[in-house]
């Protein structure tokens, strides 16, 4: 995940931590005293006691809020004035209306030393005033306040803040003296105690305090959490920390999704905080991650300062009817339907008996993606309601659930067996048949598809495509139709021309369509679209280093063109090194990643040396794969950095798109530095 010699956010502190613990291991086989940190119990009773599964009315929804480390992690700029500004901002703009609650403070909170009686101190230069005065200030607003310590002897941060290892009953009196709603507890510097002892005794010191503490465990599912802690805690983390960019986010998806099983009322599994408006991702990749997150009933935790939040991501937080699915009190995490060609569908069961619908387009390119309403868990009927939960439109389906979906976006849809389906216009599928590849000054053609899903029939139908600015699309068939019944479909042939000396890249068009109801309602509708502008390969063998890229995702940093991914900013990397091989050629990735080249049916043959690059000593495990348009060609497996280079070839012989993919190995993308070594095209 992050690159421990030029981070000195949370993670690299967590490998510190680990050194650290591994020093003090080491300290004490050599003979040197060491402070024993002994798991605290109560002083009144020193004996164990059995734990009773938690029955305390708390997080019987997931916890919604906010926490700073995802914006601030420990700068200056994290303080009183902060906390305070964010709770008047959740009054202000509707958060709090919208269901957000707890104000989170993350680490660095505290003075590095406990006072002479072993308490903790808070920073007096970020909170001067303490933190029961801003406590009781989020109070007074109706909202709640958190706060964070670790399962150890240190906190996570470099600098050495107290953890709460052996001092478990103090500190979580302390909290609760405070006015503390919310305790995140983290699992940096532990000295190997287990995790179970650990957290349990924490669970016991805040039950001890008669204070309603909702109990986070952050051990980043190192030990299975799911499988043990619904009795010990009212959320756990299933994964290492998130990152914002789309390769973190949709790794850590993946890790939480099968996972649904263990969550219910009072019990969540926590794939991490937001990360929401802080600038890694688009909007419509922020509307997939915010969606996904809802439809698995995760802890809705802002990470991004709100002082600063565009319009946008406003928008997004406070989606009510989003915010519902996560909030549904029937408690159920969704589960995944299907995913192949990266084409997810992952359905929710609600309490009222209707299914919220993710219609999730992992891939770079915009995808149709389709189900039915048995198939999501909903009883056979005449018809349904289908309610975009982004557009804030119903419409009736006749049980096919089907959206054309942009790159990386999401549908999310609340779908139900509604005797009043026939109050409702008919949803209608937009499409786009075609390959949205061309050339510069070359015609191309692309077929639109307006299809009636509905019901009743879609009267009146008409439809357009617009371009950029100075592109020419005109139509070359039929644009309207008098009606279309249900599963019949517009097809419209538009002659799309880019201008001449149009440089490379994506760029934008619309797919529009307007009808009648049988009850008179006008009804429009609109999918965003991508054509591409590209230019064909050279003859011969090409470093596809040297070659524009259609399209490029990667997991931390940008790829890197010769160098190794250094997790930055672009060309912070080192020289490619495989085995102690060095080569001078290639492209230095991060898992999860994904590189798209434009071969125009004129190559055939990809070939590169590959595997985990050197710097991340005995850290990373990847597999690597190429494509040729939807058929993967070669593949590797799982490999080590203790594996020498791998030498792959594919055949991609007539394919217009080739993609070089890297994916985690199955354990999270921590130190996943892939090389791709001497990686070339021949054509």
């Amino acid at each position: 995940m992050r690159h421990p010699h030029t981070r000195t956010t949370r993670t690299t502190s967590r490998r510190l931590a680990g050194a650290l613990t591994a020093g003090l291991l080491c300290a004490a086989a050599a003979g040197l005293a060491l402070p024993a940190p002994a798991l605290a119990v109560p002083p009144a009773t020193r004996v164990a006691q059995a734990s009773p599964a938690l029955d305390d009315g708390l997080a019987l929804t997931p916890p919604m809020g906010f926490n700073n480390w995802n914006s601030t992690h420990c700068r200056a700029e994290f303080d009183e004035a902060m906390v305070k500004g964010v709770a008047d901002l959740f009054v202000q703009k509707g958060l709090k209306d919208a269901g957000y609650r707890y104000v989170n403070l993350d680490d660095c909170w505290a003075l590095p030393n406990r006072d002479v009686h072993g308490r903790l101190v808070p920073d007096p230069a970020r909170f001067p005033n303490g933190i029961r005065a801003v406590a009781d200030y989020v109070h007074a607003k109706g909202l709640k306040l958190g706060i964070y310590t670790s399962a150890g002897t240190k906190t996570c941060n470099s600098a050495g803040f107290p953890g709460a290892l052996g001092h478990e009953y103090s500190d979580a009196r302390q909290f609760a003296d405070w006015g503390v709603d919310y305790l995140k507890y983290d699992n940096c510097n532990n000295q190997g105690v287990d995790a179970q002892q650990r957290y349990r005794t924490m669970r016991d010191a805040l039950k001890a305090t008669g204070r309603p503490i909702v109990y986070s465990i952050c051990e980043w599912g190192q030990n299975k959490p799911w499988e043990w802690a619904a009795d010990v805690g009212h959320l756990w983390r299933t994964t290492g920390d998130i990152s914002d960019s789309w390769s973190s986010m949709l790794s850590i998806l993946k890790q939480n999704l099968p996972l649904a099983p263990h969550a219910g009322p009072g019990h969540w599994n926590d794939p991490d905080m937001l990360e929401v408006g802080n600038g890694g991702m688009t909007d419509t990749e922020y509307r997939s991650h915010f969606s996904l997150w809802s439809v698995m009933a995760a802890p809705l935790l802002i990470g991004t300062d709100l002082r600063k939040a565009s319009r946008a991501t406003y928008d997004i937080l406070g989606n009510k009817e989003v915010v519902a699915v996560d909030q549904d009190p029937l408690g159920k995490q969704g589960t995944v339907v299907s995913s192949a060609g990266g084409r997810w569908v992952v359905a929710k069961e609600m309490k009222d008996g209707s299914r919220a619908v993710a219609l999730f387009n992992e891939s770079g390119a915009a995808q149709r993606i389709a189900t039915t309403a048995g198939t999501v868990g909903l009883p056979a009927a005449t018809g349904y309601t289908l309610r975009d939960l982004w557009q804030h439109r119903t419409y009736n389906t006749a049980g096919t659930i089907a959206a054309t979906v942009p790159a990386h976006g999401t549908v999310l849809l609340r779908v139900q067996a509604d005797p009043r389906w026939a109050t409702q216009p008919p949803a209608v599928e937009l499409g786009l048949d075609g390959s949205p590849l061309l050339q510069a000054a070359a015609p191309a053609t692309l077929t639109g598809t307006v299809t009636d899903l509905g019901r009743t029939p879609a009267q009146r139908v008409s439809v357009t495509l617009d371009g950029p600015a100075g592109w020419t699309v005109r139509a070359a068939s039929p644009t309207t139709a008098t009606a279309l019944a249900t599963g019949e479909t517009l097809r419209t042939d538009w002659r799309v021309t880019a201008p001449a000396g149009t440089p490379t890249g994506s760029y934008g068009l619309t797919l529009r369509t307007g009808y009648r109801s049988p009850t008179g309602t006008r009804v429009t509708a609109e999918v965003p679209l991508t054509a591409s502008v590209v230019v064909p390969p050279p003859g011969g063998t090409s470093y596809l280093g040297d070659l524009p890229r259609l399209s490029a995702t990667n997991g931390w940093g940008p790829v890197e063109r010769d160098t190794s991914n250094g997790e930055e900013a672009a060309g912070d990397g080192h020289p490619l090194t495989i085995g102690g091989t060095v080569y001078t050629k290639g492209l230095g990735v991060h898992a999860l990643s994904d590189i798209s080249f434009y071969t125009g049916k004129d190559c055939e043959k990809v070939t590169a040396d590959v595997g985990v690059d050197d710097e991340k000593d005995t850290k990373g495990t990847v597999a690597f794969e190429i494509w040729a348009d939807g058929t993967r060609a070669a593949s590797t497996g799982v490999l080590t950095n203790a594996m020498p280079a791998r030498a792959l070839t594919a055949d991609i012989t007539g394919a217009q798109v080739v993609r070089l993919v890297v994916t985690d190995g199955g354990d999270g993308i921590d130190s996943d530095h892939a090389d791709w070594a001497d990686a070339r095209l021949d054509c």
